[in-house]
């Protein structure tokens, strides 16, 4: 059997799922609908993961019967803990996909697509945030990235929520007046912000917070200061996520890749980007502070290559070839990126 990689890219909004051969051809790519196991369930989740799987492997000619690959490179978002990875591995090994099988965090794959070694930090930022960090000596850092109860904050989603929240106050005379209640207001076509949380309430009308995550970012760019907070936070929070996973791996002081990705920081430009290298830098001047050029799915073939032995020629011609088989870009309401 070719020694083939199959790549997922399993993200809370879109699952990417590539497979490669050893030479780092493209084989087959397919897109399907976010299915995270912890979400909506294991065997749901991996139905979704097999059905993109079996549809890759019919794009690439493979027959029905035969293995789809030497070797599974998952990397999922809500794999937060090493027992979700362990139970994950098993679930995915018993589907019968490849012969190996490796899952991991998601954040995992975007510091791959953004580096040659998957060694520095990654933050990734979009329907939630996290980060990842890969010492040179193989040591690693991360984050629980369950919410609130592990003491996280950012993502679209927290963004968005922050911006009903903000809304509302604005509206009731609790909070400060901001440009967010008119901007809300027009987004779900109502006159009143408390109609709007009367129809969520009664489930008339769904809370999107994905959805209203960009409109922060309109309403900071026209100088609103409850807005330009939620940014600047934001902002903090991306940066205390790589300083501290840089501190815990003594890599402060040493020359390191900081890769940037996910929805929320890819589709708002140097607004939140230039900010963190900025802030970054102060901490660790010697980082290299960049937004990931290549979707993380390709970090996960990446990974998958790296496991079956391939050789470094295979991972430039699977970069180079990539912009062959990318999808369009995500537009600005495409925030989730897993985490």
């Amino acid at each position: 059997m070719t020694d083939r990689v199959l790549a997922i890219d399993g993200g809370n909004s879109k699952t990417a799922v590539l497979l490669v051969d050893a030479d780092g051809k493209v084989l087959a790519q397919v897109r399907g609908p976010g299915a995270p196991p912890q979400t909506v369930g294991m065997k749901r989740g991996l139905d979704v993961f097999e059905g993109l799987a079996r549809e890759a492997a019919a794009q690439a000619g493979l027959s029905p019967d035969e293995p789809i690959a030497a070797h599974t490179a998952a990397f999922l978002a809500g794999a937060d803990l090493p027992r979700e990875e362990e139970d994950l591995t098993r679930a995915i090994s018993e589907r019968g996909w490849s012969t190996t099988t490796f899952v991991g965090n998601d954040t995992f794959a975007l510091l791959r697509a953004g580096t040659t070694s998957g060694v520095g930090v990654a933050v990734v930022c979009g329907a939630g945030i996290n980060a990842v960090g890969v010492a040179h000596d193989g040591r690693t850092h991360r984050f629980p990235a369950l919410g609130a109860i592990s003491g996280d904050w950012g993502g679209g989603g927290q963004l968005g929520n922050d911006a009903l929240w903000h809304a509302v106050r604005a509206e009731d005379g609790r909070g400060k007046p901001t440009e967010l209640l008119p901007a809300l207001l027009e987004h779900y076509g109502e006159k009143s912000i408390l109609t709007v949380v009367e129809k969520i309430h009664f489930e008339e009308i769904a809370l999107d917070p994905h959805a209203l995550c960009p409109l922060v970012f309109e309403v900071a760019a026209r100088g609103d200061a409850v807005a330009l907070a939620q940014v600047d936070r934001l902002v903090e929070e991306i940066v205390l996520l790589s300083t501290v996973s840089m501190r815990k791996l003594d890599l402060l002081d040493e020359p390191v890749d900081v890769i940037l990705g996910g929805g929320v920081l890819t589709n708002t430009g140097e607004v939140v980007v230039g900010p963190v290298r900025e802030k970054v830098l102060e901490a660790a001047p010697l980082a290299q502070v960049r937004v990931v050029d290549v979707p993380p799915v390709v970090g996960a073939a990446l990974a998958g290559l790296d496991f079956i032995g391939a050789s470094p020629g295979a991972e430039l011609r699977l970069r180079s070839a990539y912009d062959d088989h990318q999808p369009a870009a995500a537009s600005p309401l495409d925030v989730a990126a897993s985490g």
